[in-house]
């Protein structure tokens, strides 16, 4: 059987070519800030779970005159694109949508090829205006990606997979698994709470120093483990002083590398001294970990040298349910990372947040949900006229993103706003995650 071509198209430097050498499994285009490096097709084999597939890397669309350079690129393209079984079209996100956009877009669609439309450079919260935005070309759900970082590929190959199933191949999701790869781990917090003294105790190792001085990692150390069959990559970070106490330029790289691991992880354990716990900067963290999206374990450390532990632990998870509104359910594990106490709940811990993280919520429940939420409290009337709560949708997993269609989102209050997502944390069991909920104008977009 000839294996299924998969065509990567869009504008110059959305990331085609990153997402083609992430794909292929192996750095083969060249990839650099200046658009305009790939001008003929590129091809190379690859496999997507049990799916041979040939990927083809291609240049950028642009409107350009006859004869030109770029007008024979195009021709590349497009002959490509008639060579296709499916075609990914790639729009960066963080630019947003441009009118060169929806004009190959048409292109796309005109091509009668299962077409999946793909919002790159979707890491942190840059891009979320762009990811939604792209609604508009008519292509139809977006995934988000990050190409760079390889965030999103599971979505992606499922997606693939499902356009396989309409272009005649027989591949099955189960055989794709983002478990097939490690399980990103940061571990973060405050100097001297025992960052690497848990990494240590996880790994079953001396792997990196630590000692009773504050300060000694500076950069963030990425190791390999298994744990009970499951493959992790956990980040050992320095620790995350308040701002105005950092001024070393070393430290200042230090605390940056440390916040490029928050980035890429997809579970971060914020690791709190029990004795004093909840400062401020602790508070600060676990706020910059909720921004970026990414799935939280509280570990409360050296809970070896606390006194009633029952009434301690009791007092300090409803600390962090009074502090933490914005992640509220997370879970609170107490460990004592030189003994290597607590670690199997704190293991199991992540591994539940990271569940949650990805879970994705049916649109039929979404809906059914929004009626028994818009009948229990009914939103407010705005300058004499209600607001209408017309349909909900969950556009993206990791963490859960909800959009929400109204008659005047912008009219919507931030009291209803927090009602509807403490709302949806309790109706589909979300704890402790970050839960996104955007508001947008317009009817239905799957009528």
């Amino acid at each position: 059987m000839m294996p299924l071509e998969i065509v990567i198209v869009g504008r110059p430097n959305v990331g085609k070519s990153t997402l083609f050498n992430r794909l292929a499994g192996r750095r083969l285009a060249l990839v650099d800030k200046e658009p305009g490096l790939t001008r003929d097709r590129r091809e190379a084999e690859a496999q997507i779970g049990s799916l041979d597939v040939r990927l083809v890397d291609t240049a950028g669309l642009e409107e350009a005159p006859d004869k030109s350079l770029e007008a024979r690129m195009r021709a590349q393209t497009e002959a490509a694109i008639a060579r296709a079984d499916i075609i990914l079209f790639i729009v960066d996100s963080r630019a947003g949508i441009v009118p060169v956009d929806e004009t190959f877009a048409e292109l796309a669609r005109v091509s009668a090829k299962p077409v999946i439309l793909v919002a790159n450079k979707c890491e942190g919260t840059a891009g979320e205006a762009g990811f939604y935005e792209s609604y508009r070309l008519g292509l139809g759900e977006p995934i988000a990606i990050s190409a760079e970082h390889g965030e999103g590929l599971g979505e992606l190959y499922r997606a693939i997979l499902a356009a396989a199933g309409e272009a005649g191949e027989t591949g099955t999701e189960e055989s794709v698994d983002v478990a097939d790869r490690p399980l990103r781990i940061a571990i973060v917090g405050r100097p001297n709470a025992g960052k690497s003294t848990l990494l240590n105790a996880i790994v079953g190792e001396e792997r990196v120093i630590t000692g009773e001085e504050a300060g000694i990692t500076r950069d963030s150390i990425a190791v390999g483990v298994n744990w009970r069959g499951r493959g992790l990559l956990l980040y050992d970070t320095a620790g995350l002083r308040r701002k105005a106490r950092v001024k070393e330029r070393a430290e200042r790289l230090s605390v940056g590398s440390a916040l490029d691991a928050i980035r890429f992880a997809e579970i971060v354990i914020l690791l709190v001294d029990a004795e004093i716990p909840f400062e401020k900067q602790d508070l600060q963290i676990a706020e910059l970990i909720a921004d970026e999206g990414r799935g939280i374990v509280i570990a409360l450390n050296k809970w070896d040298l606390v006194d009633d532990k029952k009434s301690k632990l009791k007092e300090l998870v409803g600390e962090a349910e009074r502090l933490l509104p914005q992640i509220r359910g997370v879970p609170v594990v107490p460990i004592t990372a030189t003994k290597g106490e607590g670690l199997k709940r704190l293991m199991e811990a992540a591994f539940a947040a990271y569940g949650c993280w990805n879970k994705r919520v049916p649109t039929s429940a979404l809906n059914r949900w929004l009626e028994y939420a818009r009948e229990r409290h009914p939103p407010p009337a705005v300058q004499g006229r209600r607001l209408k709560l017309r349909y909900m949708t969950q556009p993206n997993a990791r963490p859960p993103t909800f959009v929400l269609f109204s008659s005047r989102p912008e009219k919507l209050p931030q009291a209803y706003r927090r009602y509807l997502v403490n709302g949806l944390r309790e109706a589909f069991d979300l704890p402790g995650v970050p839960i996104r909920l955007n508001t947008r104008k317009g009817k239905n977009p799957y009528a």
